[in-house]
């Protein structure tokens, strides 16, 4: 009989197992998709759009979906601007568009998703594009190597990151909307009214809603208010990081004690606006006459 000493037995294992190859395995980066669109969908039934909604909100976080195509998220973003402005141009349901489409999407093989190449068709989302999840390889990114870079883009710095989170990635499974609360600077970010109170450019914040509920009038008074602030403002105005305004015409952000201006769409200028379902005014882009018009139908 043969007998088999234990430290060959050892010794042949380790050879084995030094020898075989070492595989990788890559992680998939997942979400909750339909979390992405909650908030949207339920502005959506303040604002009156009832049966419209869900479809449109069920269509959108499915573009999350790795399946998805470049652009299917845009698009979808794209379809929730186009109701809201059916709904009196609803600023929340277009602030909640702006930070859906910079959702990060499904990643099956824990690379980056590739952007999309093709402008959309609202200048709401002009400029803005996903975020990725913390937890990508930000060395490569998936399908055919035709979208590594947001249109129009010449790097993303730091990596992951997109114009409502320029900190960096989203981390993994998060929805962005509950990191943040401004869509950013794309070219024609609208923003919230509560975004609008919180900094410190010399305007004007909404002043309590009347107890009769008149809330209309004084929005109106507001927005005029913030509007007569904003014409004063230049370039090179005193600013504190995260304040917004409208400079020049277009949308401004504070970044390093200085406004940085994105250019409203040909045609528009950036404008306070009163909201038309609640106390408040919002920030966006839109034609000079369309803002006179709304503050008008006020009374102010």
């Amino acid at each position: 009989m043969v007998k088999i000493s234990p430290v060959f037995v050892l010794s042949s294992l380790a050879a084995l197992t030094s020898a075989a190859p070492i595989h990788t395995i890559q992680k998939r980066i997942a979400q909750t998709i339909a979390d992405a669109t909650h908030d949207w969908e339920q502005a959506c039934l303040a604002a009156g759009g009832a049966q419209q909604c869900n479809p449109i909100s069920q269509v959108a976080f499915t573009s999350l979906l790795a399946a998805g195509k470049n652009c299917d998220q845009q698009d979808a973003a794209d379809q929730m601007i186009n109701l809201a402005k059916t709904l009196n141009n609803d600023a929340e349901m277009i602030r909640l568009a702006q930070i859906f489409v910079q959702q990060p999407r499904n990643a099956p093989d824990s690379l980056q998703v590739p952007y999309c190449q093709v402008a959309p068709k609202n200048a709401e989302l002009n400029g803005l594009f996903h975020c990725q999840f913390a937890g990508s390889d930000f060395t490569k990114f998936s399908g055919d190597q035709t979208g590594n870079l947001p249109l129009g883009v010449a790097a993303v710095t730091p990596p992951g990151s997109c114009p409502a989170k320029t900190d960096g990635p989203v981390p993994d499974g998060v929805q962005l909307n509950t990191l943040v609360q401004s869509p950013g600077t794309g070219a024609a970010a609208s923003v919230p009214a509560a975004a609008v109170d919180a900094v410190d450019v010399g305007a004007a914040a909404p002043s309590p809603a009347p107890a009769s509920g008149g809330f209309q009038l004084q929005n109106g008074k507001d927005a005029k208010a913030l509007n007569d602030k904003f014409a004063s403002l230049t370039a090179s105005s005193q600013c504190t990081d995260g304040d917004q305004a409208c400079v020049a015409g277009g949308f401004a952000q504070c970044v390093g004690g200085k406004f940085l201006i994105t250019q409203c769409a040909r045609g528009t200028v950036c404008a306070a606006l009163p909201l038309v379902n609640k106390p408040g005014t919002s920030i966006a882009c839109t034609t000079a006459a369309d803002r006179d018009a709304r503050i008008a139908a006020t009374g102010a």
